[in-house]
């Protein structure tokens, strides 16, 4: 599915776009998908599901610290 955002002056309108567009269930869809990779890439001895949570939880830790970083280093007003 293609779909595409007028760039304009209306930030916030774009916003409410973007955020009916990727609702609830994109986001669930990407992170199930993501726990699917991750299940995937685990090591035979290690396919488990208390080995998937940890993995999952260390990634998504991670990735939130990261976005909380990013976030302070390029706010556009502080």
């Amino acid at each position: 599915m293609m779909h595409s955002f007028k760039p304009g002056k209306s930030g916030e309108k774009d916003a409410k776009q973007m955020a009916d567009f990727f609702g609830p269930g994109h986001i669930d869809n990407s992170i199930r998908q993501a726990i699917s990779w991750c299940w995937m890439s685990l090591p035979k001895g290690k396919k488990n599901a208390d080995e998937l949570e940890k993995q999952m939880r260390r990634i998504f830790d991670r990735a939130l610290r990261d976005f909380r970083e990013d976030n302070e280093q390029f706010a556009r007003s502080k």
